[in-house]
Protein backbone atom coordinates (compact mmCIF):
# COMPACT_ATOMS: atom_id res chain seq x y z
CA UNK A 1 0.00 0.00 0.00
CA UNK A 2 3.00 2.34 0.00
CA UNK A 3 2.67 5.25 -2.40
CA UNK A 4 4.99 8.27 -2.58
CA UNK A 5 2.23 10.34 -1.00
CA UNK A 6 1.80 7.90 1.88
CA UNK A 7 5.56 7.59 2.39
CA UNK A 8 5.84 11.38 2.63
CA UNK A 9 2.90 11.55 5.06
CA UNK A 10 4.52 8.93 7.30
CA UNK A 11 7.80 10.83 7.27
CA UNK A 12 5.95 13.97 8.37
CA UNK A 13 4.22 12.08 11.19
CA UNK A 14 7.62 10.84 12.36
CA UNK A 15 9.00 14.37 12.48
CA UNK A 16 6.00 16.17 13.93
CA UNK A 17 5.31 13.65 16.70
CA UNK A 18 8.94 12.88 17.55
CA UNK A 19 9.53 13.19 21.28
CA UNK A 20 5.86 13.13 22.27
CA UNK A 21 5.01 11.45 25.57
CA UNK A 22 2.41 11.40 28.32
CA UNK A 23 4.60 12.27 31.33
CA UNK A 24 2.04 11.59 34.03
CA UNK A 25 0.54 8.48 32.48
CA UNK A 26 -0.46 5.74 34.88
CA UNK A 27 -2.83 3.85 32.62
CA UNK A 28 -5.55 1.58 33.91
CA UNK A 29 -3.22 -0.34 36.17
CA UNK A 30 -5.90 -2.12 38.12
CA UNK A 31 -7.30 -4.05 35.15
CA UNK A 32 -5.43 -3.83 31.88
CA UNK A 33 -2.16 -1.91 32.05
CA UNK A 34 0.90 -2.88 34.04
CA UNK A 35 3.31 -0.29 35.37
CA UNK A 36 5.78 -1.47 32.72
CA UNK A 37 3.19 -0.91 29.99
CA UNK A 38 2.39 2.62 31.17
CA UNK A 39 6.08 3.45 31.30
CA UNK A 40 6.25 3.25 27.51
CA UNK A 41 3.74 6.09 27.27
CA UNK A 42 5.74 8.24 29.69
CA UNK A 43 9.00 7.66 27.84
CA UNK A 44 9.51 9.44 24.50
CA UNK A 45 11.30 7.67 21.69
CA UNK A 46 11.32 4.13 23.06
CA UNK A 47 9.92 1.39 20.83
CA UNK A 48 6.51 0.25 22.04
CA UNK A 49 5.84 -3.47 21.39
CA UNK A 50 3.45 -3.92 18.46
CA UNK A 51 0.89 -5.81 20.55
CA UNK A 52 0.83 -3.01 23.07
CA UNK A 53 0.40 -0.33 20.39
CA UNK A 54 -2.73 -2.12 19.14
CA UNK A 55 -4.04 -2.68 22.66
CA UNK A 56 -3.58 0.95 23.68
CA UNK A 57 -5.15 2.30 20.49
CA UNK A 58 -8.39 0.43 21.07
CA UNK A 59 -8.75 1.18 24.76
CA UNK A 60 -11.33 3.80 25.71
CA UNK A 61 -10.17 7.25 26.74
CA UNK A 62 -11.13 6.55 30.37
CA UNK A 63 -8.33 3.97 30.58
CA UNK A 64 -5.70 6.72 30.38
CA UNK A 65 -4.53 9.54 32.62
CA UNK A 66 -4.17 11.67 29.47
CA UNK A 67 -5.66 9.99 26.41
CA UNK A 68 -4.72 12.80 24.01
CA UNK A 69 -1.06 12.68 25.04
CA UNK A 70 -1.06 8.88 24.82
CA UNK A 71 -2.38 9.01 21.24
CA UNK A 72 0.28 11.54 20.25
CA UNK A 73 2.94 9.31 21.82
CA UNK A 74 1.72 6.29 19.81
CA UNK A 75 1.06 8.05 16.53
CA UNK A 76 4.29 7.32 14.65
CA UNK A 77 4.14 3.59 15.35
CA UNK A 78 0.37 3.58 14.87
CA UNK A 79 0.60 5.22 11.43
CA UNK A 80 3.33 2.88 10.23
CA UNK A 81 1.41 -0.15 11.50
CA UNK A 82 -1.71 1.01 9.64
CA UNK A 83 0.28 1.50 6.44
CA UNK A 84 1.99 -1.87 6.81
CA UNK A 85 -1.25 -3.67 7.61
CA UNK A 86 -0.04 -4.98 10.96
CA UNK A 87 -2.25 -2.98 13.32
CA UNK A 88 -4.62 -5.48 14.92
CA UNK A 89 -7.97 -4.20 16.14
CA UNK A 90 -10.14 -5.90 18.73
CA UNK A 91 -13.28 -6.01 16.61
CA UNK A 92 -15.54 -3.97 18.85
CA UNK A 93 -13.82 -0.77 19.98
CA UNK A 94 -13.22 2.40 17.93
CA UNK A 95 -9.76 3.49 16.83
CA UNK A 96 -8.24 5.79 19.45
CA UNK A 97 -7.73 8.65 17.01
CA UNK A 98 -11.45 8.67 16.26
CA UNK A 99 -12.21 9.70 19.84
CA UNK A 100 -9.23 12.06 20.25
CA UNK A 101 -9.77 15.75 19.60
CA UNK A 102 -6.77 15.86 17.29
CA UNK A 103 -8.06 18.88 15.35
CA UNK A 104 -7.43 20.93 18.50
CA UNK A 105 -3.77 19.90 18.58
CA UNK A 106 -1.10 22.30 17.26
CA UNK A 107 -1.73 23.01 13.59
CA UNK A 108 1.29 21.07 12.35
CA UNK A 109 0.17 17.98 14.21
CA UNK A 110 -3.46 18.26 13.09
CA UNK A 111 -2.40 18.75 9.48
CA UNK A 112 -0.08 15.75 9.67
CA UNK A 113 -2.88 13.52 10.98
CA UNK A 114 -5.34 14.54 8.28
CA UNK A 115 -2.72 14.27 5.54
CA UNK A 116 -1.75 10.78 6.69
CA UNK A 117 -5.31 9.45 6.93
CA UNK A 118 -6.24 10.80 3.49
CA UNK A 119 -3.02 9.40 1.96
CA UNK A 120 -3.62 6.03 3.64
CA UNK A 121 -7.15 5.84 2.26
CA UNK A 122 -6.09 6.90 -1.25
CA UNK A 123 -3.34 4.27 -1.22
CA UNK A 124 -5.91 1.60 -0.31
CA UNK A 125 -8.14 2.66 -3.19
CA UNK A 126 -5.48 1.88 -5.78
CA UNK A 127 -4.40 -1.39 -4.14
CA UNK A 128 -6.11 -4.50 -5.47
CA UNK A 129 -5.81 -6.37 -2.16
CA UNK A 130 -5.27 -3.96 0.72
CA UNK A 131 -4.29 -5.43 4.08
CA UNK A 132 -7.71 -4.77 5.61
CA UNK A 133 -11.22 -5.16 4.12
CA UNK A 134 -12.02 -1.99 2.20
CA UNK A 135 -15.26 -1.30 4.13
CA UNK A 136 -13.22 -1.36 7.35
CA UNK A 137 -10.64 0.99 5.84
CA UNK A 138 -13.37 3.41 4.80
CA UNK A 139 -14.98 3.33 8.22
CA UNK A 140 -11.66 3.90 9.99
CA UNK A 141 -10.77 6.84 7.75
CA UNK A 142 -14.22 8.41 8.18
CA UNK A 143 -14.27 7.83 11.94
CA UNK A 144 -10.87 9.50 12.39
CA UNK A 145 -11.69 12.38 10.04
CA UNK A 146 -15.14 12.85 11.53
CA UNK A 147 -17.13 12.47 8.32
CA UNK A 148 -17.39 11.00 4.84
CA UNK A 149 -16.71 14.13 2.78
CA UNK A 150 -12.95 13.69 2.37
CA UNK A 151 -12.90 9.93 1.77
CA UNK A 152 -15.73 10.21 -0.77
CA UNK A 153 -13.95 13.05 -2.57
CA UNK A 154 -10.86 10.82 -2.75
CA UNK A 155 -12.81 7.91 -4.27
CA UNK A 156 -11.88 8.70 -7.86
CA UNK A 157 -12.75 6.21 -10.62
CA UNK A 158 -10.22 3.52 -11.42
CA UNK A 159 -10.08 -0.26 -11.78
CA UNK A 160 -9.26 -1.06 -8.17
CA UNK A 161 -11.28 1.83 -6.73
CA UNK A 162 -14.38 0.77 -8.66
CA UNK A 163 -14.01 -2.84 -7.56
CA UNK A 164 -13.73 -1.62 -3.96
CA UNK A 165 -16.81 0.54 -4.50
CA UNK A 166 -18.78 -2.51 -5.60
CA UNK A 167 -17.66 -4.45 -2.53
CA UNK A 168 -18.75 -1.65 -0.21
CA UNK A 169 -22.11 -1.17 -1.92
CA UNK A 170 -22.85 -4.88 -1.70
CA UNK A 171 -22.12 -4.80 2.04
CA UNK A 172 -23.95 -1.56 2.85
CA UNK A 173 -26.90 -1.41 0.47
CA UNK A 174 -29.55 -3.30 2.42
CA UNK A 175 -29.03 -1.11 5.49
CA UNK A 176 -28.74 2.17 3.60
CA UNK A 177 -31.88 1.40 1.62
CA UNK A 178 -33.91 1.54 4.84
CA UNK A 179 -31.95 4.54 6.19
CA UNK A 180 -30.17 2.36 8.71
CA UNK A 181 -26.53 2.64 9.70
CA UNK A 182 -24.46 -0.22 8.24
CA UNK A 183 -22.52 -2.36 10.71
CA UNK A 184 -20.10 0.39 11.63
CA UNK A 185 -18.41 0.64 15.02
CA UNK A 186 -18.42 4.33 14.20
CA UNK A 187 -21.72 6.15 14.76
CA UNK A 188 -22.12 8.76 12.00
CA UNK A 189 -24.75 11.45 12.29
CA UNK A 190 -27.99 11.30 10.31
CA UNK A 191 -26.65 14.07 8.07
CA UNK A 192 -23.49 12.06 7.40
CA UNK A 193 -25.49 8.97 6.45
CA UNK A 194 -27.59 11.12 4.12
CA UNK A 195 -24.39 12.41 2.53
CA UNK A 196 -23.16 8.85 2.02
CA UNK A 197 -26.47 7.66 0.55
CA UNK A 198 -26.70 10.64 -1.78
CA UNK A 199 -23.13 10.25 -3.02
CA UNK A 200 -23.58 6.54 -3.66
CA UNK A 201 -26.93 7.08 -5.37
CA UNK A 202 -25.48 9.72 -7.68
CA UNK A 203 -21.89 8.61 -8.24
CA UNK A 204 -21.82 4.82 -7.94
CA UNK A 205 -24.39 3.57 -10.53
CA UNK A 206 -22.41 4.44 -13.66
CA UNK A 207 -19.27 2.90 -12.19
CA UNK A 208 -21.13 -0.26 -11.21
CA UNK A 209 -22.70 -0.59 -14.66
CA UNK A 210 -19.24 -0.37 -16.20
CA UNK A 211 -18.39 -3.46 -14.14
CA UNK A 212 -21.44 -5.26 -15.50
CA UNK A 213 -23.32 -4.97 -12.20
CA UNK A 214 -26.52 -3.60 -13.73
CA UNK A 215 -29.02 -4.67 -11.10
CA UNK A 216 -26.77 -3.50 -8.26
CA UNK A 217 -26.39 -0.17 -10.08
CA UNK A 218 -30.15 0.23 -10.47
CA UNK A 219 -30.77 -0.45 -6.79
CA UNK A 220 -27.96 1.84 -5.72
CA UNK A 221 -29.43 4.69 -7.78
CA UNK A 222 -32.50 4.54 -5.53
CA UNK A 223 -30.41 5.80 -2.61
CA UNK A 224 -30.46 9.29 -4.11
CA UNK A 225 -34.28 9.39 -3.78
CA UNK A 226 -36.30 10.35 -0.68
CA UNK A 227 -37.35 7.36 1.39
CA UNK A 228 -40.98 7.08 0.20
CA UNK A 229 -40.09 7.78 -3.43
CA UNK A 230 -37.38 5.16 -3.23
CA UNK A 231 -39.81 2.43 -2.25
CA UNK A 232 -42.45 3.49 -4.79
CA UNK A 233 -39.98 3.39 -7.66
CA UNK A 234 -40.98 1.20 -10.67
CA UNK A 235 -37.80 -0.83 -10.03
CA UNK A 236 -39.65 -2.85 -7.40
CA UNK A 237 -42.43 -3.91 -9.82
CA UNK A 238 -40.13 -5.46 -12.38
Amino acid sequence: MRTPELTAALAEIDVVFNGEASPGELGCARYCCTAEDAAYLRTPGSHVPAELVSRFLYKGAHHFTDHEAAMRRLLPQCAHAMADGILADDGYAPHGLSVADWRSWPSGQATAVETFVRAWWRAALITAEPPYPIPDLFETACAILGGVTGPLADWAPGPEADAHLAACVQQWLDDLMVDRRPGFLWEPSAATLTELRTWLGEQAPARLRALGLTDLADRTALLALPYDTRWNDPYWSR
